[in-house]
């Protein structure tokens, strides 16, 4: 800008400030931390250039505008200048005028709107998955430009960021790629138009439908909404508008709900016609050829040990005691490709879901039911076609020889794990022998597999006892015993002893070229992160050492010591978040939590797409081929880690719709025991302990006093009579409000944990932001009751106090 007044706000002003934030790296060039005056000095410059991003100024403009006039101040900034300019943060124009560059300071990232006043920018690694959380980004919803939640953007990143905190902070320069273009939601039927609520926690508006694009909705149902009109840019209204594609029906009503949440993720519901004709089509009788080239196991004992509800039977396992006493033990996987080849419909679709999803009461499969349910499911007293990995154990578990290949099976016997473990506590009942001699040879495996530093995550599977409707009557813990640990461990040595196989082959190439294969893998813990945790965990009593040669031994002994205590589930969920997420990849980095160097996923092709890539990848380096491409290999495995996520996410959420569903036909007056579970500025997460259902404690419901948030300490403390509520202390809540829309829970606090009644009156705690929110959730502006007096809806926030849209879950 050669004239006129340039834009001036908190970032480009002049600062005194000399708390600072540390610098974050992108494309080689750090954001500098500030920890002097000259720092300072230097960020206020930057963000003075980016804010005026489409100006230019002279050097005396500069100088005008940070009101220096002394000597001394006018060589700092001359100084300051040129080393921006070193750096490439500024260019000089022709006219000898400087003006930020354009792309000195920009990322791209995916938009995370957890709030309606605010966003995170996500930028994603060069592996794919999300940044670290001090790398994100804060955006403020007037400057998101027209993005919504899920949009891939690009963000200019602002270096001043001292009013947040410790937050970079900066403003969405342009929209990539729409992240969605469909949405679930709540119709609310006009005269001469509709509104459609969205499900989404992270849609803050509604969407505006013209009657002529209703689509034969009703006032009430669930619908799936095309967007035709995305929020402008120039506004900070989020303003959409849609058309109606589906109609799900009766909004709260099972079949809807799971519906609309397979919608909301972007799942599907049904196969297309074409794929369930193909699937139709494959014969269903075993050829002579079929069998010519694979290994005839079908008289060996084989069985298969499943969920009691499981109707697809990927994996089973036979018996035999050799004549030298040692053990053969075959691990065979349903031969899926086999039936789906490449450049089929079969194939297009199995990879496109890539995975099954395993909602509450139903699963939605990778494969048509013919295949999942039928063909590839190795039902007992049928012949079927697999992919085996057969092992030489001695008796005390070590591998002799190992055998890959295609076989033929047939199935004596489909147990449940309920029966097999039945007859292993009774010793009576089928196959007994074969049964205590595979748990004898599993926990010597595990006990091997611990000692060379796998780590025992046990996690807690949510299950529900349902009615013909759906109806939750019932919420319990899936309890694992022996049977289903002896499956998992004859499962994780196939996977192992695949990749290591295939590697193994890798010296049949010329020059030794590593054969391509996909792994599963996982990256070691975040130091920094994993610090943290047992600070806190020392707080509590516990004791985990961290470094790195003792790690394994160190958190075994501490999951073992939380283990039947009131926090042990919060503990264990922390501490599995200071682990990396599993993925998969081409890259040959190992598995860091089950301590193998290299690890596969072979045993569940019927639900799990890289499987059947790896088993392809298997029979290829049998067949002495020669290493894959490994590029769109790689692509293949990033897709499939991003639609292992959805799944994960839908089944999280028909969880949470369940247990929302379940505690809101509780009485009103019926007190829960339970433990705080996570603690934030906005109140105690509190999980009840007879059914893991959990709910939010708001701040302004703790009306006894004044509380402020301890982030350090997980905990939050009365300003006046330091009263403290703290991560893992026992509280008895009461439900004050369930949102099915929203699947979220609000409690009341009845006592603390030393007992102590609680004011449960209606006065507000003091806060002065009753809906202060955060990226883990709270409050939102808008409002989910279904009444309405006028035919406009209201745009301002919820009156203080006051819970318009029910709450968010902190995951």
């Amino acid at each position: 800008m050669r004239n006129g007044k340039p834009k001036t706000n908190k970032y480009s002003r002049p600062s005194t400030s000399r708390s600072r934030e540390k610098g974050v790296e992108k494309a080689g060039r750090p954001v500098i931390q500030a920890d002097r005056f000259l720092d300072e000095l230097k960020n206020d410059l930057i963000a003075f250039f980016q804010i005026n991003g489409d100006d230019s100024f002279t050097q005396e403009q500069v100088l005008d505008h940070f009101d220096v006039a002394d000597r001394r101040m006018k060589l700092i900034l001359h100084g300051l200048l040129g080393e921006l300019l070193e750096e490439g943060s500024i260019v000089r124009q022709a006219d000898g005028t400087y003006r930020a560059d354009a792309n000195a300071n920009t990322v791209e990232g995916v938009v995370d709107h957890v709030n309606s006043r605010f966003a995170f920018v996500i930028p994603t690694t060069v592996n794919g998955e999300r940044s670290e959380r001090d790398d994100h980004i804060w955006v403020s919803t007037d400057d998101l430009n027209g993005a919504v939640d899920g949009d891939r953007v690009r963000v200019i990143r602002f270096t001043d960021s001292r009013n947040r905190g410790r937050r970079i902070e900066g403003k969405v320069e342009s929209v990539i790629e729409r992240g969605r273009t469909e949405l679930v939601g709540r119709i609310e039927v006009w005269p001469a138009y509709g509104y459609v609520v969205a499900d989404s926690k992270k849609i803050y508006d509604d969407i505006y439908i013209p009657k002529e694009k209703l689509g034969g909705a009703n006032d009430d149902e669930k619908v799936i909404v095309r967007i035709t009109k995305f929020p402008d840019a120039l506004s900070s209204k989020q303003r959409f508008e849609g058309e109606v594609i589906t109609v799900l029906g009766v909004a709260g009503q099972n079949d809807t709900e799971m519906h609309a949440i397979l919608a909301e993720f972007g799942l599907p519901i049904n196969f297309p016609e074409d794929v369930e004709q193909e699937a139709e089509a494959i014969p269903t009788k075993i050829l002579k050829k079929d069998l010519a080239k694979r290994r005839d196991m079908r008289d060996v004992t084989t069985f298969t040990i499943d969920p009691v509800d499981a109707k697809d039977f990927d994996d089973a396992l036979s018996v035999q005691v050799l004549d030298n006493g040692n053990y053969e033990i075959g691990i065979h996987i349903a031969d899926v490709t086999h039936y789906v080849l490449p450049g089929s419909r079969l194939e297009e679709e199995a990879y496109k879901r890539a995975t099954s999803v395993y909602l509450v009461d139903r699963v939605v499969p990778m494969l048509p039911e013919k295949l999942s349910n039928g063909l590839c499911s190795l039902r007992p007293n049928e012949d079927k076609l697999t992919f085996s990995a057969v092992f030489e154990l001695t008796p005390d578990a070590r591998i002799v020889n190992e055998w890959f290949g295609r076989t033929a099976i047939h199935s004596n016997r489909r147990f449940s794990y309920e029966e097999a473990q039945e007859i292993l506590n009774t010793s009576a009942g089928d196959y007994l022998a074969e049964l205590q001699l595979l748990n004898e040879l599993a926990y010597k495996l595990r006990n091997e597999r611990f000692k060379h530093g796998a780590i025992n995550f046990e996690t807690t599977e949510i299950r529900f006892r349902l009615d013909e409707n759906g109806v939750p009557l019932g919420v319990y813990t899936k309890l694992r015993q022996d049977t289903n640990k002896l499956i998992e461990e004859f499962m994780l040595l196939a996977n192992k002893r695949v990749a290591e196989f295939v590697h193994s082959l890798s010296k049949q190439n010329k020059a030794g070229a590593e054969n391509t294969m996909v792994y599963r893998v996982h990256e070691g813990p975040d130091e920094e992160k994993l610090r943290q945790f047992a600070d806190f965990a020392a707080r509590l009593g516990y004791k985990l050492n961290v470094d790195e040669e003792k790690l394994s031994s160190s958190m075994n002994r501490f999951m073992a010591s939380i283990e039947g205590k009131p926090e042990a589930g919060m503990l264990s969920q922390l501490a599995v978040r200071t682990m990396s997420k599993a993925r998969y990849s081409t890259e040959d980095i190992g598995h860091f939590g089950l301590a193998f160097r290299r690890y596969s996923h072979f045993t569940s092709p019927i639900r799990r797409y890289p499987d059947m890539m790896a088993h392809r990848l298997l029979q290829h380096y049998l067949d002495r081929g020669k290493p894959a491409d490994r590029e769109p290999l790689e692509d293949q495995c990033k897709h499939a880690s991003a639609r292992e996520k959805m799944a994960s996410d839908a089944e999280r959420a028909s969880i949470k719709y369940k247990q929302v569903e379940f505690m809101s036909r509780m009485p009103a007056d019926q007190t829960f025991a339970g433990v705080i579970s996570g603690v934030t500025e906005f109140g105690i997460f509190v999980e009840i302990t007879e059914n893991n259902c959990e709910g939010l404690v708001r701040m302004q419901d703790l009306s006894d006093d004044f509380y402020e948030f301890d982030k350090d300490n997980y905990r939050i403390i009365g300003s006046r009579h330091k009263k403290m509520y703290t991560f893992g202390d026992a509280v008895e809540v009461r439900v004050k409000e369930t949102n099915l829309a929203r699947r979220s829970m609000d409690f009341m606090l009845v006592s603390d944990k030393a007992g102590h009644a609680t004011d449960s009156g209606n006065r507000r705690s003091g806060r002065r932001d009753s809906e202060r929110g955060s990226r883990e959730g709270g409050a939102s502006s808008r409002s989910s009751s279904s009444g309405r007096s006028s035919g406009k809806r209201s745009s301002g926030p919820a009156p203080k106090g006051e819970n318009r849209r029910g709450g968010r879950g902190r995951r």
